[in-house]
């Protein structure tokens, strides 16, 4: 039923994946799945007579971040109202002396950056095939010098609340085959060029015992990948574990609301392997399916915690005529074998 067939371009290109299965007019995609019952079932996750702990699955964004083509990040400090030392290369504003009788002195930041680099969850105006788009938009309608015309990020609708599961396919991996190296944490990590297949999610699934996906999950694959953003950034890029079409079918015949990796890039990077397809599961899940894909998603404290079920949370930044969000969503649950808090006498 899952196979790497690959889909026909010019039938795509043409408008064979419109309408979507939500109808002609729609921008939510799956989010679509994320009810009302929805959100409260996720919610009632939580055992409110125990601990609960946040958990971030941002990586966080520092000048020199590993970042795909052109993408970088710059900052630079203003400050105002106080003298910032020798060496201070950033911009004054308003001089050194402090402002008005309380001699106010403030800092601030000036940022460039793309909000599709580190941690971030691509809309469908990502990917296309041939330029066109989810639902049948067409590249030359959407695209303008400041940003798309729709289906940006403003118009994703509510911030996202639902059931979140961490696929824990590194660990999965090193229980089986073995393949898999140690990051300076002690958790796995998969290696380069690691294909992950359908029997290595289902056997997570089945090893975690993790209930039945259901439509408006956020499902989350760790790979471990994320660790080298920081041990071995060259390598981080030069490389990306991930799935491949088979997997793809898979995640979207359930109907998350989202899917993510802990990579920088959603697939795995092997030119050689897909035959030269670039990004093919951008372009199964964001044009054809209307599933959003996060990217650089950390698993990697909900890892260490031994927390693989979570309500997970995202408030998107809401940009107008962006194309992707780096605000990074964050996972809450009762940390495993927490108990109740000792009532005060």
């Amino acid at each position: 039923m899952f196979d790497d067939q690959k889909f026909d371009v010019e039938a795509a290109a043409a408008g064979a994946w419109a309408p979507s299965r939500y109808g002609s007019d729609d921008m939510l995609g799956t989010y679509n799945e994320v009810t009302e019952q929805k959100r409260a079932d996720a919610l009632g996750m939580l055992d409110l007579t125990k601990p609960i702990r946040t958990y971030s699955m941002g990586d966080g964004i520092w000048p020199g971040y590993p970042a795909y083509s052109t993408r970088e990040f710059a900052q630079k400090l203003v400050i105002a109202g106080y003298d910032p030392g020798e060496g201070f290369e950033g911009e004054i504003v308003s001089g050194t002396q402090g402002l008005g009788p309380s001699k106010l002195g403030y800092s601030e930041e000036r940022v460039s950056y793309t909000f599709n680099m580190s941690t971030k969850i691509n809309g469908f105006t990502h990917a296309a095939v041939d330029g066109t788009f989810y639902n049948g938009h067409q590249g030359t309608d959407l695209a303008r010098t400041d940003g798309v015309t729709a289906m940006d990020v403003p118009s994703w609708g509510a911030p996202l609340l639902t059931r979140g599961l961490m696929i824990d396919v590194a660990a999965q991996v090193a229980a089986t085959t073995g393949d898999v190296e140690t990051n300076q944490a002690g958790l796995p990590r998969l290696t380069d060029q690691h294909r992950i297949t359908v029997e290595q999610i289902e056997g997570a699934w089945e090893r975690q015992g993790l209930p039945d996906p259901e439509p408006g999950d956020a499902l989350c694959l760790r790979t471990g990948w994320i660790s080298l953003s920081r041990e071995d950034p060259e390598r981080f890029l030069a490389g990306s574990p991930g799935p491949w079409i088979a997997e793809n079918k898979w995640l979207a015949s359930h109907r998350p609301a989202l899917v993510s990796t802990d990579s920088w890039m959603w697939g795995f990077y092997d030119f050689e392997a897909t035959e030269g397809w670039m990004s093919v599961g951008h372009q199964l899940m964001l044009v054809k399916e209307g599933i959003r894909l996060g990217e650089s998603l950390s698993c990697e404290e909900v890892a260490a915690a031994g927390v693989d079920r979570f309500v997970f949370c995202h408030s998107p930044f809401r940009a107008k005529g962006s194309t992707s969000c780096s605000s990074p969503p964050m996972a809450i649950a009762n940390p495993p074998g927490a108990n109740p808090p000792e009532e005060s006498s």
